[in-house]
């Protein structure tokens, strides 16, 4: 739905988080200088801000964080520990796979897919404070309306404290709003 960024390593910054973890073996470097919770402590405190992740030339992803930062509010202790156990047991392949390097290869069939027009009513829920609204032109094509160009019956509700975890932040409230658009369009 969105318009497709560009996911070579060479277009973006290269301490960019996407870039990093587009790389084979870097991420798996970076993130196994730690245990699974503290990766999973890591990526939450980053992803919860608003300024898109981005490190130094000297610098890995995980390195971003200091280790003083403390959670979000809204993620326990509790969480992160049931969080760090699934990630202990299944690694993070399939986190890095998907989205990160699944179009890796421009000449691959895969990359080069048109993008399908949606015709059944969708709903979008954006966090206000969300770091990708930072990366250029994602604002801009969520808001003007370019993207009930391919989604036409596309809904999308603001949310103004949320940030890339909203859903986790606010679940009492992303839930209602689920609700009553499958209520609204049933």
């Amino acid at each position: 739905m969105l318009p497709r960024p560009p996911t070579h390593h060479k277009l973006l910054p290269e301490g960019l988080y996407i870039s990093r973890w587009q790389e084979p073996g870097r991420a798996e470097a970076d993130f196994g200088r730690f245990d699974a919770k503290k990766v999973v402590r890591n990526i939450y405190i980053m992803f919860s801000r608003s300024e898109i992740p981005i490190a130094q030339e000297n610098q890995e992803i995980m390195d971003i964080v200091e280790p003083s930062t403390p959670l979000p509010s809204w993620f326990s202790e509790e969480d992160l520990a049931t969080y760090g156990a699934l990630y202990q047991k299944s690694g993070f392949q399939t986190a890095l796979q998907v989205p990160y390097r699944s179009f890796l290869d421009r000449k691959s069939e895969h990359y080069n897919i048109p993008i399908p027009k949606v015709e059944v009513p969708a709903l979008l829920i954006m966090a206000e404070m969300d770091y990708d609204f930072q990366f250029p032109g994602i604002e801009e094509y969520t808001r003007s309306g370019e993207a009930k160009k391919v989604v036409p019956s596309l809904d999308i509700i603001y949310i103004p404290e949320g940030t890339h975890f909203v859903q986790e932040q606010f679940p009492e409230h992303v839930n209602e709003l689920i609700l009553n658009f499958l209520t609204g369009h049933s």
